[in-house]
């Protein structure tokens, strides 16, 4: 049961709850469109894995000092994360968005050159995930949400 008082992993995992939930709410302003699914979506604004790396470093860093050899492995593991949520996964995303319009010309394409009606009901088309990374600035403010609930998640209950 000691696990239930690690205080990182408390802090990290609040952190990605709560910057899951905040994103309905900031996509119905934006959008004014309520979409709960965005709960257990990926990508969005603010960044959960974002948020719970620098929520995960912030707690190790009050834990055991900011001087610490694990606060240094944790803000590193924070700073790969989050350049990959810009970087590799935005790239997959861009590239998803562009291989789903190839597969809809293409079936396009195929419905015009044969003659379908007498076809059985048609497949559906999975579409690739297209929303996988984060701009920089859902980076930047999950980054922030992070520290932010950690920090009052630490003088709340651990002061």
């Amino acid at each position: 049961m000691e696990i239930l008082f690690n205080f990182p992993l408390i802090a990290a995992l609040f952190a990605i709850f709560f910057a899951q939930f905040v994103k309905v709410p900031i996509h119905f302003i934006a959008i004014r469109e309520l979409d709960w699914s965005l709960i257990t979506s990926t990508g969005g604004m603010p960044s959960s894995h974002s948020a719970a790396v620098t929520a995960l470093a912030t707690a190790v860093g009050l834990e055991e000092g900011f001087h610490s050899s694990i606060f240094a492995v944790a803000a590193i593991l924070a700073v790969i994360t989050m350049f990959d949520a810009t970087g590799v996964r935005r790239a997959a995303g861009e590239q998803a968005t562009v291989l789903n319009k190839l597969v809809v010309d293409f079936n396009r394409f195929v419905t015009e050159a044969k003659d379908w009606p007498q076809a059985q009901e048609k497949e559906k088309i999975k579409k690739l995930k297209e929303l996988l990374g984060h701009k920089p600035i859902e980076v930047f403010f999950g980054g922030l949400t992070g520290i932010l609930m950690t920090l009052l998640l630490y003088y709340l209950f651990m002061m």
